[in-house]
């Protein structure tokens, strides 16, 4: 796994345990309505909500738990902590869960079917939809997909041996299912989101209590009252399944069809909480006998804020009646942290109600005030400054990992939010579009709130996923990079130089961290070599390299020399975009030039070429986009209707595979080949812009295995263009 010396650096110690220790036709914005009838008084400013939870993180982080780092205590701290990091304006928290996640090798912890085990897992899935190195998930994909092969059909009897291996507790709904349908939305493999759907209600079906709309804890509590002859509910055990109700439908998408049946029971198990809350704004550890446990509690109170901020946040819950209980909570949650950031009045580890210190803490508390912390600041956001709204719909059947969003930039800057998980997403301002990404289950729509940057606290600066550059220290190279790969085209300087190949073909470096590397391998003055970055072993040759064009007549092939001039238009962090110009050369008689824009977006390994064509003659010119063949047993696989082919090359010892395509949308294309190169043929018309996209990828970046995943990507990008997402709000784009 490598991660940058940023994120190795920055607290990688102070979150180990102590034992470890040594340790872009525009959409319209439309403005969401206001908030009313919030008196400015009662709600906090978003910084000084942010300022609350830094200091109790803080504190965290410099007295670390002594539990084992993959330990379901640690793992709900660490759910806390990404929601704490998606707000401040450092790296420092996110840096720690990488560390953590690092120190954990990725993996959950020991015990194969056992929730508690899995809820790391929602850090570890959170932190690849932001970085997306596959190291990150292939040990929880691992363990998953052991369990949905081998799967349990023990009883949810707490007293049989072995029922632990399926949710029989209802702390189990906040461990497991948040984990599972993250690593669904991280992957698009919809048995991972069935498998949590399904075992949540058979657990609901049996700990639910259909009266008093909450849950036993465990079947060891049927029979079991309080003092006061009421049924045992325990606080912080019902704060986990809210919680989890949460959590899991932030990932559930709003057109499946039990969805409704989980909205239900959160309003049900939301009114009989409120319910039950006492004066101070708390809950006590027991819920229908507080008198019994008078102690102030914070770990299900926190838990209870998040959950009921998050309902209010998606308009699940009626504000008026809702909001009282959510600043009374926050307010008391306050009021438990000392002055060094300590956080009291955490119920010890337990299975029931209990009473304990005034002065007990535990990082599950901190984690549950962190996570409350973060939909109190989103609620305090909502009612000073509306935001604007975008809605984004996936009209396909396939699902879309890191689709770009493209809508027309408000005057000032913006910041965007994701609706449902209220996670700041990086943007972009390119001219007057403004880009952000996200995922698309198959037929997914999903909303996405516009604030002005200026309502908020500073941020961190987003990850740079896309670059391009002209390199003048290596004869005028243009280079350009997204997370997934790199490409190069040769300029004018390279015809001085005797005995280098001389092509306007296409260059790949193949890379298999997700950070830029050009910069650094163009300094290091050598990238032949893999010092566990990846590199160049990519022969362009003479030919089209990886998806170069040229023009095609009387048969023969004429191709442009090294571009004379570049342009460069965007440089990440989303997209990168340039103009190389190709002066004219002499296509079978006929004079042509070239305008090319090249433009890669973060998350691809395509990037989308346009050509503008001027010449002296009538008529169409015919293109042909070649891709390089090799020596040895490749595979080449083509779908003319579709217009795109695909070339796997022969293994390259010791490197492995690289992989190319083109894909020439919105027109029937047809295969040749020119030599050394196979082609995708198609028409473009002088003056009129012509597009294809050229990708490429590589066996040993995690991302495709063999030759069948590759061709799979390339459908899926292929289908991503016939069908584009369907965007409205702000003048879409």
């Amino acid at each position: 796994m490598h991660i940058s010396a940023r994120l190795r650096c920055t607290a990688r110690l102070l979150l180990l345990p102590a034992a470890l220790l040594g340790a872009f036709a525009s959409p319209t914005l439309q403005a969401a309505p206001a908030v009313a009838n919030v008196a400015p008084d009662v709600a906090q400013s978003p910084a000084a909500v942010l300022a609350a939870m830094e200091r109790v993180a803080d504190w965290q982080l410099a007295h670390p738990s002594e539990h084992r780092p993959d330990d379901w205590t640690q793992g709900v701290g660490d759910a806390g902590f990404m929601a704490l990091s998606n707000l401040s304006a450092t790296h420092r928290y996110r840096d720690a869960m990488v560390a953590m996640s690092e120190h954990n090798g990725w993996k959950p912890g020991p015990r194969v079917y056992h929730a508690d085990d899995h809820v790391v897992g929602q850090t570890y899935a959170e932190l690849y939809l932001q970085l997306r190195e596959p190291a990150m998930l292939a040990p929880l994909r691992e363990r998953f997909d052991d369990i949905l092969a081998h799967p349990r059909d023990v009883p949810l009897d707490f007293t049989v041996p072995g029922n632990q291996e399926r949710w029989s507790w209802c702390d189990a709904l906040f461990m497991g299912p948040p984990a599972w349908v993250r690593m669904y939305a991280a992957t698009g493999d919809q048995r991972y989101l069935d498998h949590a759907v399904k075992e949540w209600w058979n657990t609901s079906d049996y700990l639910y209590d259909k009266e008093e709309h909450l849950y036993y804890r465990d079947s060891n509590y049927f029979n079991q009252r309080e003092a006061n002859g009421k049924k045992v509910f325990w606080a912080r055990g019902n704060g986990w399944v809210m919680a989890g109700l949460a959590r899991t439908l932030q990932y559930l998408p709003a057109a499946h069809p039990v969805r409704p049946k989980f909205e239900q029971q959160f309003r049900e198990m939301a009114a009989a909480v409120v319910s039950v809350q006492q004066p101070d704004g708390l809950w006590r550890a027991s819920l229908l006998d507080p008198a019994a446990y008078p102690a102030r509690e914070t770990s299900g109170t926190g838990l209870f804020t998040y959950a009921l901020a998050w309902g209010i946040n998606q308009g699940l819950l009626d504000r008026a009646r809702y909001e009282p209980a959510v600043r009374r909570a926050w307010s008391a949650l306050l009021d438990s942290v000392q002055p060094d950031g300590k956080l009291t009045h955490v119920q010890p580890i337990g299975r029931a109600p209990g009473g304990f210190p005034e002065d007990a803490t535990e990082v599950y508390g901190v984690g549950a005030f962190l996570l409350a912390g973060s939909e109190v600041f989103r609620m305090d956001l909502q009612q000073r400054v509306a935001p604007q709204v975008v809605t984004a719909a996936n009209p396909g059947d396939f699902y879309r990992a890191d689709e770009t969003i493209e809508v027309k930039a408000p005057a000032a800057p913006v910041l965007v939010m994701e609706a449902d998980t209220s996670r700041i997403l990086p943007s972009q301002r390119l001219g007057d579009t403004l880009l952000f990404q996200a995922n698309f289950a198959p037929g997914q729509q999903r909303r996405f709130l516009l604030f002005p940057a200026a309502a908020l606290p500073p941020l961190a600066a987003p990850d740079i996923k896309a670059h391009a550059r002209y390199v003048p220290e290596r004869y005028d190279d243009f280079a350009w990079e997204s997370d997934r790969i790199a490409h190069r085209m040769y300029g004018p300087a390279i015809l001085k130089v005797p005995k280098e190949h001389v092509s306007s073909g296409v260059d790949v470096w193949v890379k298999r961290v997700r950070r830029p590397i050009v910069d650094l391998w163009y300094k290091r003055g050598e990238y032949h070599s893999d010092h566990g970055e990846g590199l160049d072993y990519y022969d362009v040759g003479t030919g089209r390299g990886c998806g170069g064009s040229e023009i095609i007549k009387g048969g023969k092939a004429y191709a442009a020399p090294v571009y004379s001039s570049w342009k460069l238009l965007a440089d990440g962090p989303l997209r990168a975009a340039f103009e190389l110009r190709y002066d004219g050369w002499d296509a079978g008689g006929q004079r042509v030039s070239e305008t090319k824009r090249i433009s890669i977006d973060a998350g691809s390994n395509f990037s989308r070429v346009e050509s503008v064509y001027t010449g002296d003659g009538r008529g169409p010119l015919q293109v042909g986009i070649g891709i390089a063949q090799r020596k040895g047993e490749g595979r080449l696989t083509k779908d003319e209707g579709a217009g795109w082919m695909s070339y796997w090359e022969p293994e390259h010892v010791p490197n492995g595979n690289t992989a190319c395509a083109v894909i020439v949308p919105g027109q029937q294309v047809h295969t040749g080949a020119d030599g050394g190169d196979a082609l995708v043929m198609a028409q473009a018309q002088p003056g009129w812009p012509f597009v294809y996209y050229l990708g490429a990828g590589w066996s040993r970046s995690g991302d495709f295995a063999d030759a069948p995943a590759w061709e799979a990507q390339v459908r899926n990008v292929a289908l991503r263009i016939a069908k584009p997402l369907k965007v409205s709000g702000p003048a879409s784009r």
